[in-house]
């Protein structure tokens, strides 16, 4: 047996930021590309867009600034909010899962 924890920040019983979505946003920054994005994470472009503009809108700030280019294509990238709003949930988070696995061993070692 093994310990798993899933972190996740809410706004009026709505999600703000989780760890999905702070790793949608590090893919954005990563690839430059929402539908790059996407697809590293294994999802629609659409349904990306869709977390991204719902995180936008329970924040009420700007997380991912598009470019569209002369012939079609474009590119993303993060704003300074989007940034520092990953890194403070990458602090925030830090050792969480050490933690969790020393409470874990505390009191189930015996399994």
């Amino acid at each position: 047996m093994e310990p798993k924890t899933n972190i996740w920040i809410e706004k009026d019983d709505k999600v703000v930021l989780s760890l999905w979505r702070v790793r949608l946003l590090e893919a954005i920054a990563e690839t430059g590309s929402i539908s790059a994005a996407a697809s590293k994470m294994g999802v629609s472009y659409r349904r990306a867009w869709e977390k991204i503009q719902e995180c936008e809108a329970r924040l009420a700030v700007k997380l991912v600034d598009t470019q569209t280019g002369g012939s079609g294509g474009g590119g993303s990238s993060l704003t300074p909010e989007a940034v520092a709003y990953v890194d403070r949930f990458r602090k925030f988070t830090a050792g969480l899962d050490e933690f969790v696995s020393e409470r874990f061993e505390k009191y189930f070692s015996d399994i």
